[in-house]
């Protein structure tokens, strides 16, 4: 059988032991044909739906389920237009976010075939570390309280409930605020957390805060964009090294922090009164609440802490809530003296001495979870990019 290599004249030739053609006919590593991917390959890695595909069609439904179940509430009269903080609105507001959270929460796990306990609600301890997280939350509050008062930055007015006002109000506060620690911590530490620490890394988390910072430069000035600004930029250069010295598994949970934490800054930038202070400081403990759900396995102590701190702050103490004061509080404070320690119409989360108390909640959570780590999640395997 000639090859075709062959001279056409010359000396005969070995006889052929047909090798050479074998040889020849197996496909070098070169011509090898890619594996053919495919558009199933787009939609769905490693672990299902790409995380990407999954965060669009979460919030697709949240928006629409909230829009509707809004409207419902308002066509009830239980939600109105009305600019007060008060407990019934807060509650119905609370409550419609919470439904649409939910039912958007379970038509994405249904998809992923998933628990929703899974988007980092499964740990172990979980009633105790919703307890504690909901202690650490009033204390820490009372602590930059008495910081504000001792330094004369906070007074204190007449008392303005009595009776069983104070028990009724206080339960409306505690009601509406554990669905706000359930509404938040569940968008930004529960599924946010989950889903971008398994299909995220350096490149997706910088354009996506960097998203943030220039739709905040192009659209809003003033209230405090700078809080957002800050946190980016501090988060950069870790993330960075992070992202040139680790793998992809053990850098991305930090990376969807950087992302989460930024962006949970970058939505209270539309509350009224807030500063950069304030702004800053709600993504800096957005990023200790993700170091919770990194130490004690599930988001549990994030939100005991959450609702602990926003019903003290607003309810007990009376002050001004992220800028907004609240009717049916039981102390009256004002601030007094320079916004920068006062906090101004921020309210304490927009003095400089929040920052502190935050250090001081992170330094908690250490003490506590951090030398054992026994209970520290396995972050869920990254996806490669479909790029």
């Amino acid at each position: 059988m000639e090859t075709g290599n062959q001279p056409a004249a010359g000396p005969a030739q070995p006889a052929e032991t047909g090798v050479a053609p074998a040889l020849a006919s197996e496909p070098t590593a070169e011509l090898q044909e890619a594996p053919y991917r495919g558009l199933r390959w787009i939609f769905l890695g490693s672990q299902g739906l790409r995380a990407g595909w999954s965060v669009l069609i979460f919030a697709a439904i949240f928006l629409i389920l909230n829009i509707g179940i809004d409207a419902a509430l308002f066509k009830a009269h239980l939600l109105s237009q009305e600019a007060a903080f008060s407990p019934k609105s807060a509650f119905f507001g609370e409550l419609g976010s919470f439904l649409a959270m939910l039912g958007a929460a379970a038509v994405v796990a249904l998809i992923e075939r998933r628990r929703i306990l899974d988007y980092n609600l499964s740990g172990p301890h979980r009633r105790r570390h919703f307890f504690f997280g909901l202690a650490a939350g009033i204390l820490a509050l009372s602590a930059l309280i008495g910081a504000l008062t001792t330094g004369g930055w906070l007074h204190f007015g007449p008392v303005a409930l009595s009776g069983a006002a104070i028990f009724r109000f206080g339960a409306l506060w505690g009601c509406t605020f554990l669905l706000s620690g359930f509404v938040e911590e569940g968008l930004f530490r529960c599924y946010g957390l989950f889903t971008l620490t398994r299909g995220i890394n350096f490149w997706w988390a910088l354009g996506l805060v960097a998203a943030m910072c220039a739709d905040l430069s192009l659209r809003v000035r003033g209230n405090g964009v700078w809080g957002v600004y800050v946190v980016a930029l501090l988060g950069l250069a870790p993330c960075f090294v992070l992202h040139q010295r680790s793998a992809p598994r053990s850098s991305a949970f930090w990376l969807a922090a950087w992302v989460t934490s930024t962006f949970f800054g970058y939505l209270h930038v539309g509350n009224g009164g807030e500063n950069w202070i304030g702004i800053f400081a709600a993504s800096l403990i957005g990023f200790v609440f993700c170091v919770s759900v990194r130490l004690t396995g599930s988001a549990w102590w994030a939100i005991g802490c959450h609702a602990g701190w926003d019903w003290a702050e607003t309810f007990f103490y009376g002050a001004a809530d992220s800028g907004l004061p609240a009717q049916g509080h039981y102390l009256t404070s004002m601030p007094a003296g320079n916004p920068l320690w006062s906090g101004g119409t921020d309210g304490p989360e927009g003095s400089l001495l929040v920052l502190g108390v935050i250090l001081l909640l992170l330094l908690l959570l250490l003490s506590l979870y951090g030398r054992g780590k026994r209970n520290m999640p396995e972050a869920p395997a990254t996806e490669p990019s479909p790029a």
